[in-house]
Parts: C-alpha cells; sequence; structure tokens
C-alpha cells in the first residue's frame, strides 16, 4: 500500500492523553480478541458501535494515511487497521491502545 498522504497525526500535544485515554476505555469495555489479520473483535451493542465509529471518523482526520474499517459480523464489530508499509509502526501502535483480550 502507498500513499501520497504524509505520515504525520494532526492531534496536539493537548489533544493526544484524551484521545487515548477513550480509546482504552473503549478497549476496556469491548473488546473481545483479534483476528489472525489483525482485525480487531468488539462486542456489537448500538452504544459500542457509536463509539468505534466516533473513533475511526476522528482518526480518519488526525492520521489519513491510516485506513480503518469498521464493520458488523453478527454479534461483533470489526475493526481493521491499515496503513502504509512505512505506517505500519502506527498502525500496530493503535491497535495495541485498544488492549489485547
Amino acid at each position: 500500500m502507498t500513499s501520497e498522504i504524509p505520515i504525520a497525526c494532526t492531534l496536539s500535544a493537548d489533544e493526544r492523553p484524551a484521545r487515548l485515554a477513550e480509546i482504552k476505555a473503549l478497549g476496556r469495555d469491548a473488546l473481545i480478541g483479534s483476528g489472525a489479520d489483525g482485525t480487531l473483535r468488539f462486542r456489537n451493542d448500538p452504544g459500542i458501535r457509536a463509539r468505534l465509529a466516533a473513533v475511526v471518523a476522528a482518526e480518519a482526520r488526525c492520521c489519513p494515511f491510516l485506513d480503518l474499517e469498521l464493520s458488523a459480523s453478527g454479534a461483533e464489530l470489526r475493526l481493521a487497521i491499515r496503513a502504509p508499509d512505512e505506517a505500519e509502526p502506527v498502525a500496530r501502535e493503535l491497535a495495541a491502545t485498544f488492549g489485547r483480550a
């Protein structure tokens, strides 16, 4: 995957802690595991879906080089986080911020 978009986050130093706390809380509240492909799996309920959608939208604005895809599959919500090769560490860090199930 190649990208013409700069590999840079536009969050300010003041905004970053709140975003990370929001992501960690979402992981604590709903993360149930990850797939072999690295896709994160969450409980599927309307509140969790709304919170995940908000995080995906916010991350898409501050880190447009990331490809975040939220989908539903039965009782699970799935979040795929992809990035250009040079930004894979950023994608892995974001996934790890949700925590491990």
